[in-house]
């Protein structure tokens, strides 16, 4: 009975005292709640931009080559690697040229002696290094051409002996012995001459036939040649070179791997320039001219800007997604531009349209997703607006979406707002409000 008395007395005693305390942390909570941050802020402000479509698309290289050996063979000396940028008709890989090099000595050789048989040839009929055939040059011919004229002018000459004495008989003035002499020296000469021209012609054939044998040695040194530039073409083949100057981005071969004519040397690729293929909308394919100014980001160089040209329009649009390739060059002078990056581009039309900017110092980015938030106030009370930001100018940022005209944008203590925070205002004059942007952290847009 005395402990129930005991336990009643405590429980009025600690009632007495009013209640239980807060802890140190609900009342720091509390002072929290009840105080009113102020800010500096600024109203975003309306001003013309070059009218422009805003795409997205990615980065290729302008040639792309995946080299291909012309011969199969064992790897012997790989001397590039990743990375490496190549001239036109640098080495990149050497395969083992033991046998080409081989049949190059024999085919050669076969070729000295078609060219042997070929002077042989010439030498027969007395043809020399660029002289133009003809038959009745020849020293044969020409001897044989001399014994026919010679026994053709001694027939000649007894004839006109024998028809003199066949006169002479008829008068009387030579005896019939003297003149049957005459007739037949005379047919013997027309007998030699006749033979001597058969010579001649037989003579000439030959000189033909033989001038024949000439033309088929020159065929058959002609055949060698080529055989010869095929086997120094073996020779060369095994030599691999950069089609073009570029960057190898890949080499997956080695020294001492056996490689078929369909493996992969090495892939490479021309990135300067680099271009950039844009998927644009077709409701702006009228708009859309060849050598117009394109402007880009990617996420890799947040705020830079690189500049280029549209090269190329697709004619056909996509029926699925009703879009078409737009492909834009840049120059890539200090390859910052990578094939493959993601990047959003503004290809610039004629004429202008009213943009709204802010400060750069409001906008804070999250470089880990790239994507922009700033804080604006309304009804006393920060909020926070998820925006996409546009072109930059100097230190003011466009706003393409997520925020309203005339908004009034917080410029500091931006890591120390949150959402739905009671604050109050100091606003900035709008060149105050851009003068220190470089101060702020996490300059970008929703």
């Amino acid at each position: 009975m005395r402990k129930l008395f005991g336990v009643i007395a405590i429980s009025a005693a600690l009632a007495g005292c009013g209640g239980v305390k807060q802890s140190p942390v609900e009342a720091k909570s509390d002072a929290a709640s009840q105080r009113t941050l102020t800010i500096s802020a600024v109203r975003a402000v309306s001003r013309p931009v070059a009218a422009a479509v805003q795409v997205t698309g990615s980065f290729a290289a302008k040639e792309a080559s995946d080299v291909a050996p012309q011969t199969a063979g064992r790897v012997m000396e790989t001397p590039v690697d990743v990375g490496d940028y190549v001239k036109q008709g640098q080495l990149i890989a050497r395969l083992d040229d033991r046998d080409p090099r081989l049949r190059l000595e024999q085919a050669e050789a076969t070729q000295q002696q078609a060219e042997a048989a070929l002077r042989q040839a010439q030498s027969r009929i007395g043809l020399g290094v660029g002289q133009t055939f003809d038959a009745s040059t020849v020293p044969e011919v020409l001897s044989a051409k001399a014994a026919y004229d010679s026994a053709a002018a001694q027939a000649k000459q007894a004839e006109a002996d024998a028809a003199r004495y066949e006169n002479l008989v008829k008068t009387g003035d030579v005896s019939r012995s003297a003149y049957e002499k005459a007739r037949t020296s005379a047919d013997t000469a027309v007998a030699q001459a006749n033979s001597a021209r058969q010579q001649y012609e037989a003579t000439l054939n030959n000189a033909r036939q033989n001038f024949q044998g000439v033309s088929g040695a020159q065929a058959s040194l002609e055949g060698m040649r080529a055989q010869t530039e095929m086997a120094r073409k073996a020779v060369e083949d095994t030599m691999i070179r950069a089609p073009f100057a570029g960057n190898v981005s890949a080499r997956p071969i080695a020294s001492g791997q056996y490689v078929a004519l369909t493996n992969k040397i090495a892939t490479i690729l021309l990135i300067t320039p680099i271009k950039l293929e844009l998927q644009v909308p077709e409701l702006n394919a009228p708009q859309m001219k060849l050598n117009s100014d394109v402007e880009a980001g990617v996420p890799g160089f947040p705020g830079r800007v690189f500049r280029g040209k549209v090269t190329a329009l697709n004619p056909a649009i996509d029926p699925n997604s009703r879009t078409f390739t737009v492909i834009a060059e840049f120059a890539n002078g200090d390859l910052a531009l990578k094939p493959g990056m993601f990047a959003t581009a503004r290809i610039l039309l004629p004429g202008s349209n009213l943009g709204l900017f802010v400060p750069r110092k409001s906008v804070l980015t999250d470089p880990t997703t790239n994507s922009s938030q700033l804080y604006f106030v309304r009804d006393g009370k920060a909020r926070i607006a998820v925006v996409q930001l546009g072109i930059v100018d100097e230190d003011r940022v466009q706003i393409l979406s997520g925020l309203g005209a005339d908004a009034i944008v917080a410029t500091d203590h931006l890591q120390d707002l949150y959402d739905s925070e009671s604050v109050q205002v100091n606003m900035e004059t709008p060149a105050a409000a851009s003068g220190s942007a470089s101060s702020t952290s996490g300059a970008g847009a929703k």
